[in-house]
């Protein structure tokens, strides 16, 4: 795959994800869930952002940088240890349906996400293969936290406390 084939098809898989948390953020009934989507999908438009700005260098100069690309949020090791925690008193309780429903969307999405960053770490010249490698690290993340959030909320009831991470700095 071509680098600017790989950046634009990239920017649309970013997009869907973005657009399927903001999406939850407005319909969620849940305070929680909403600021969860929320985070999500600014994370996403992050990644928007910068694929754009990858793209748009691309296409004046012929090169591209790769710049750190930072996450809002924590590493998917830490997430998972917290979670483990958090499930160990869990109890099965009555929940949403819908929230239920947007994680196992977005579940899906994050899954079809990483995998093809995955392929393009694999399939592109290795000069450009840094510059997704960060992305399928991060997009790995979030399907460990999404399966968590569906663990917890599925478990217990109640969503995953985020605010342990200080996401929002």
């Amino acid at each position: 795959m071509l680098l600017q084939d790989a950046l634009g098809t990239a920017i649309e898989y970013e997009h869907r994800v973005r657009d399927h948390y903001a999406d939850c953020a407005r319909k969620a009934a849940d305070s929680v869930a909403q600021r969860i989507f929320a985070i999500l999908a600014r994370e996403e438009q992050g990644h928007v952002e910068y694929l754009d700005t990858r793209l748009k260098e691309w296409q004046a100069t012929g090169v591209v940088q790769v710049v750190e690309l930072k996450s809002l949020l924590p590493p998917a090791a830490e997430v998972q240890a917290t979670a483990l925690k958090a499930l160990e008193n869990a109890k099965p309780s009555p929940v949403a349906k819908m929230e239920i429903d947007f994680l196992k969307e977005a579940l899906d999405l994050e899954r079809k996400t990483s995998a093809f960053y995955k392929d393009l770490v694999t399939q592109l010249e290795p000069i450009h293969r840094a510059l997704f490698e960060r992305f399928l690290e991060i997009e790995e993340g979030h399907v460990t936290i999404v399966q968590a959030e569906i663990d917890a909320v599925a478990g217990h009831g109640h969503w995953f406390d985020f605010m342990e991470f200080s996401l929002e700095q």
